[in-house]
């Protein structure tokens, strides 16, 4: 009797194991389909959505049983936000993740009914996603990156790696409503330090880099700043490449410019905030409300520097920056 019992909690426990696909598979004739809204590239991107996903399979959502994906990629071009927002309306999602404030904002035209979850907002309250961090309301929540306070500690940092630093360039996207505050915890981070944030160039699309780069050469900054936004990330490479060939020290707002050969950059990580998005969506696939989940701010932080290129740039990184970090790529 009593081995009876014992094989009988045994396939209990196994039962309770394969229950996330199970259960799906019972209540839904499909998998769940779960929307990416992304702003660059599936190539760009990759170590995030891998970080998704692979936190969904640990919950129990196995691709092609009881889940799928539907990608939609700007490819940096945040004018086409709008219709592929309204195509993976179309497509039936179940849930949409979105990768910033413009493509949120997108996704939350498109429809009022289905969860939105955004992987990175600077001011979700303050741009109109959220009524406030406690309750959302509506049907979008997701995770904040802190921006305004993180800006002040991105001139901090570029001040410590240049000392002598008193001229500083700035390239940021306006059309992004949370970026505001952004610019100005920056000026008032860099007034602070006596530090000058000139010349401060916009850039709404990809046609503005031509103008941006031309007027920040010719003004000859001693480094440069780049303000937190996934559109800028999608053209990581010209804005890496025109401050290695400029000789500009930059200080960055995601570890991908570094990963590109960017100098330095210090902000959430990425890949985890990537894995709590997939804790969200699990969430709401077993029956949360977006309303109902309180936005989220960072849990982690990390300090990237890349010494190859800060010799590149003849510069010596100091002992304290490189005991602080949290990777140094040699």
């Amino acid at each position: 009797m009593l081995d009876v019992r014992r094989r009988e909690f045994i396939a209990l426990l196994g039962g309770a194991a394969a229950w996330p696909a199970a259960a799906w598979a019972q209540k839904n004739a499909k998998p769940a389909r779960v929307g990416i809204l992304g702003t660059s590239t599936m190539a760009l991107e990759r170590p995030q959505i891998d970080a998704l996903r692979q936190r969904l399979r640990e919950l129990g959502h196995v691709e092609g049983e009881n889940i799928a994906f539907e990608f939609r990629w700007t490819e940096g071009r945040d004018d086409r936000l709008a219709a592929l927002a309204a195509e993976l309306v179309r497509a039936k999602s179940d849930v949409i993740v979105t990768t910033g404030t413009p493509g949120t904002l997108a996704a939350k035209r498109a429809t009022s009914t289905i969860p939105i979850v955004f992987a990175s907002s600077a001011n979700p309250v303050s741009a109109g996603l959220v009524a406030s961090y406690a309750r959302p309301g509506g049907n979008v929540t997701g995770f904040t990156i802190l921006g305004p306070e993180l800006e002040g500690k991105r001139v901090q940092l570029l001040r410590e790696m240049i000392p002598a630093l008193s001229r500083v360039a700035v390239i940021w996207n306006s059309a992004n409503p949370g970026l505001v505050d952004f610019l100005h915890q920056s000026r008032a981070a860099a007034a602070a330090l006596n530090l000058t944030l000139q010349p401060v160039k916009e850039v709404l699309g990809a046609g503005d880099f031509k103008d941006a780069f031309g007027s920040i050469a010719e003004a000859r900054p001693h480094a440069m700043l780049v303000i937190a936004d996934r559109f800028l990330l999608a053209h990581r490479n010209e804005i890496v490449d025109f401050a290695a060939a400029h000789r500009l020290p930059t200080m960055y707002p995601y570890r991908g410019y570094v990963d590109a050969g960017g100098l330095m950059s210090y902000a959430p990580s990425d890949i985890e905030q990537f894995r709590r998005v997939a804790g969200a969506v699990d969430r709401i696939l077993r029956g949360a409300k977006p309303a109902d989940l309180p936005v989220e701010e960072p849990v982690r932080f990390e300090l990237v520097i890349n010494l190859k290129t800060a010799k590149g740039l003849g510069l010596d990184v100091p002992l304290s920056l490189q005991q602080f970090a949290d990777e140094v790529i040699e």
